[in-house]
């Protein structure tokens, strides 16, 4: 019994001691969830404060922020952090516990080292990342392997605050890394596999960072930075820092190498960038091989806590403080993360943002590091209770950013630009937002023209489009959009519209009608609906028009050509071109011409092999007025083609275009002059009588009515001159005799046709004669004027003479060239004898033609003159070849 006692009370004992731990266990746990709401609420808070800051700013961010979650969150709900080193294929986390974490980029803890007790003060990496320095605050420090874990334990007797391994560490001929205390230590192996250790500087205080490019070591202790060159161990140059007032273990000095020769140093509020550069050889004695030249200087706002490049330009880590409105007391405020732009001696912000981090009021510019990844622009901003990474934004967030401002315009060229390098967007779905956006805002016009671009080729869409725009009553506006090409709705849509059209608005409706073409919806159905209205308005011009359209759609054009005659519309003479209606246009002549008869008459005359010349006059018999245009500009086109109706003309322009008649008499050789002359004196027209009566060769008569009917001497002397018959000037003078005014206008003119004398002579003594006196004087002018222009051609013809003859006696003057190539023309032999005894007798004519004397007939015997026989057949006289080449 008491053995079951014991065993009971032990077990009782068990079970409350099982249940007290599961309690501390959920205790736990819950304030560890507290833990990690309280810092996910502080978190979105800061974002919201990003964001709300960002709405408020029109210019873009050029860095976006994200906190690296997952292991790193675990890691420090329960530590804190102290270091991270970033390398291309992981990261290396250290924390106050003396923990080593190595991390994938997305937080994930993947390996887990146990260093020390204390503070991690330090982690370095080889460019491979496959070594790795470590050193803590107890004065340990570990360099191995990462896969070999081959390396060095050492344990000094004071804090390492940093190490630095050679960048090509995993090479046999650069196993050396360097620590910073007290001093600046250089371990180096040799080839018995033995470490050996040289000091390279001590004296000014600790070491808090070393940065290893190459053969350059740079380190920064409380003095300022000195640079040495690892391979022959000569210290280059030493930087004194600008600001000794600041405690360099609170605000450490920031590092990096921007290049292999290019050192950029940041400390408390002043950045330089130092160049490395070679010493000529005549500068050399005993100083280093190489110099620094600060290239770059100047002075930030805030205290900096870290330093990386981006590009050209500088991504800066500072520590704020600010102070309180109520008091004096300095607190510490959120961190700034700014892209500088540098000048020589300047620099310009580029962009500023506070970040957000956990317990940043606790924490001061020591607590804060800035580590990058080369080449992947990406910035982790490292702090006891928090690791925060800055990107750069892509098209992505380019394109979030337009989208929250609702500058879908630019937000959609950008999505179309970089189409292939986006990846969380896509073109369309921006697309249908910006409709979207435009239809809230009303602008019904601009969405509709939108759709075009945007939804393209896709039916679905379209389709869908158009209905919302039916629900909110639009379809109007999105109507002059709609897809007429290859791309076609089914014929439901379009016929939505047009009904939509037909019964609120009839000019918009007729619009469409004639804009789309008929294959996109059922004309017939359109016609139906469209023919319920005109019961209601049968004489609506824009309801019949559009009628005739969807008539002519569906091939029935007799029907539609009835309406645009109805209408007087002149669509309709296009409509007969382009369907070939002329057949059914032959007993509609009068209604064409009625409405415009210019045109319908040139449409008559182009197409007379379609309708005869002879069917037109048919038809236009009962209109004699539109008769008369007709054959006017057919006898204007062809004075021959309706010569058989030029009889009928004569009564038409007698009728209703006298001034034609007169040209048209002159002009045509068809006309009976019998029936015009009948017809003009009938309705007394003299002149076309006068004409006619010339015509027909009775100029006698139509001279005296000229002087009759007419009383016009002028025109009687322009009658007579055109005539030239001497009876009629007899007629005229002895009609005008006893007329004065006929008397002066004869002197007047008479002078170069009629010796004015025959006229003088019959003039009766006594009679006055209006202004006799300039009559005379012009007579005398006339006779003047002729004698000067005898005398003008009478010297004109004798200089010409002179200048002939004096041309033809130089011609016959020049000599004529006779040489070996010569021949004689007749027997065709050279013209000049081989043997020069024998005489020579060669005739050599002007036109260059030579003979043997011999060979040349003589005319006559009673001469002894020599002819060219070539010329003379040719009937010219020698020497007219040579005026001819001459000329």
């Amino acid at each position: 019994m008491i053995l079951l006692g014991a065993w009971y009370a032990g077990k009782c004992s068990f079970l409350l001691l099982l249940v007290i731990w599961t309690q501390f266990l959920k205790r736990t746990m819950a304030e560890k969830q507290e833990v990690v709401e309280a810092a996910e609420q502080e978190m979105s808070q800061g974002e919201s404060t990003e964001e709300s800051e960002e709405d408020e700013s029109e210019e873009e961010p050029k860095l976006k922020y994200e906190r690296l979650l997952n292991g790193v969150s675990e890691i420090l709900l329960e530590d804190a952090a102290s270091c991270m080193t970033v390398h291309e294929k992981f990261l290396a986390l250290g924390t106050h516990s003396g923990k080593m974490f190595l991390l994938d980029i997305q937080g994930n803890v993947t390996q887990k080292f146990d260093i020390s007790s204390v503070k991690i003060n330090q982690i370095s990496l080889d460019e491979s990342g496959e070594y790795v320095g470590i050193c803590s605050e107890d004065g340990k420090v570990q360099v191995f392997g990462l896969y070999s874990r081959e390396g060095l334990h050492e344990i000094f007797d004071c804090p390492i605050k940093i190490v630095a391994v050679h960048p090509q560490f995993g090479k046999s001929n650069c196993k050396q890394f360097v620590t910073g205390g007290n001093k600046l230590l250089l371990y180096d192996r040799n080839w018995l596999n033995r470490w050996k250790t040289s000091v390279l500087h001590e004296g000014e205080g600790n070491i808090t960072n070393i940065k290893w490019r190459g053969n350059l070591v740079a380190w920064a202790n409380n003095m300022g930075v000195k640079i040495l060159d690892i391979t022959t161990k000569q210290r280059i140059t030493n930087i004194p820092r600008d600001d000794t007032s600041l405690r360099p273990d609170m605000y450490p000095c920031s590092l990096f190498w921007k290049d292999n020769l290019t050192l950029v140093i940041g400390w408390g509020k002043s950045v330089k960038v130092c160049f490395v550069k070679e010493r000529h050889a005549s500068e050399l004695r005993d100083l280093p091989s190489c110099y620094v030249e600060i290239v770059t200087q100047f002075d930030t706002e805030y205290y900096i806590s870290g330093i990386a490049p981006l590009c050209d330009q500088f991504v800066m880590l500072f520590f704020v403080k600010e102070t309180l409105d109520k008091s004096d007391k300095m607190l510490c405020a959120r961190p700034r993360l700014d892209i500088l732009q540098v000048h020589p001696d300047s620099s310009e912000e580029i962009s500023s943002d506070a970040i957000t981090v956990r317990g940043f009021q606790e924490n001061e510019c020591r607590d804060y590091r800035l580590e990058y990844s080369e080449g992947e622009s990406l910035f982790y901003i490292i702090s006891p209770r928090d690791v925060v990474v800055a990107k750069e934004r892509d098209q992505d967030d380019h394109i979030d950013w337009l989208l929250a401002r609702k500058k879908y315009e630019e937000a959609l060229m950008a999505a179309e630009i970089s189409q292939k390098n986006i990846k969380r967007h896509d073109v369309l779905d921006i697309g249908l937002s910006y409709i979207t956006h435009l239809v809230e805002k009303r602008d019904y016009d601009m969405a509709a023209r939108k759709c075009q671009k945007i939804l393209g080729k896709n039916m679905k869409l379209w389709e869908d489009e158009v209905y919302r725009f039916k629900k909110i009553g639009q379809l109007k506006a999105i109507s002059k959009y709609l897809p007429r090409g290859d791309l076609r709705l089914r014929p439901a849509i379009y016929e939505m519209i047009l009904d939509e059209f037909l019964k609120t608005d009839y000019e918009g409706f007729s619009t469409l009608i004639r804009e789309w073409p008929g294959e996109l919806y059922n004309s017939k159905t359109i016609v139906q609906a469209l023919k319920g209205h005109l019961n209601k308005d049968p004489e609506n011009r824009t309801l019949l028009k559009a009628l005739a359209e969807l008539h002519t759609y569906d091939q029935r054009y007799d029907e539609a050509l009835n309406i645009y005659l109805k209408l007087r519309n002149k669509e309709v003479f296009d409509l007969i071109h382009k369907h070939n209606l002329f057949s059914s246009i032959k007993d509609k002549i009068v209604l064409l011409m009625d409405f415009d008869t210019e045109k319908a008459v040139d449409m008559l005359l182009d197409n007379e092999d379609k309708i005869s010349i002879e069917k037109v006059v048919n038809e236009l018999q009962d209109r004699p007025e539109l008769q008369h245009v007709y054959l006017h500009k057919l006898f204007k086109r062809d004075h021959h083609k309706g010569r058989k109706y030029h009889e009928k003309q004569i009564s038409l322009y007698a009728e209703f275009d006298r001034p034609n008649l007169l040209p048209f008499l002159r002009d045509s050789t068809h006309c009976p002059l019998e029936k015009a002359l009948e017809i003009c004196h009938q309705r007394n027209f003299v002149e076309e009588t006068v004409f006619l009566l010339s015509r027909m060769g009775n100029s006698r008569k139509a001279l005296q009515m000229i002087m009759e009917e007419l009383k016009d001497v002028d025109k009687a002397i322009e009658f007579a001159k055109e005539q030239d018959d001497a009876e009629l000037w007899e007629d005229l003078i002895l009609y005008s005799i006893d007329k004065p005014p006929f008397i002066t206008g004869l002197l007047n003119n008479i002078g170069t046709h009629v010796d004015p004398i025959l006229l003088i002579h019959r003039i009766k003594e006594g009679m006055e004669i209006p202004n006799l006196r300039d009559s005379l004087v012009k007579i005398l002018q006339d006779y003047n004027l002729q004698i000067l222009l005898r005398e003008g051609c009478k010297k004109i013809l004798v200089s010409d003479s002179l200048s002939l003859l004096k041309k033809l006696h130089r011609t016959q003057a020049k000599a004529v060239l006779v040489d070996d190539e010569s021949i004689c023309e007749a027997c065709l032999s050279p013209i000049l004898p081989s043997d020069a005894s024998k005489p020579l007798g060669v005739v050599a004519f002007h036109c260059r033609h030579t003979f043997h004397r011999d060979c040349l007939p003589v005319a006559n015997t009673m001469s002894t003159l020599y002819f060219c026989n070539i010329c003379c057949a040719k009937n010219r006289g020698p020497g007219s070849a040579i005026l001819e080449m001459k000329k």
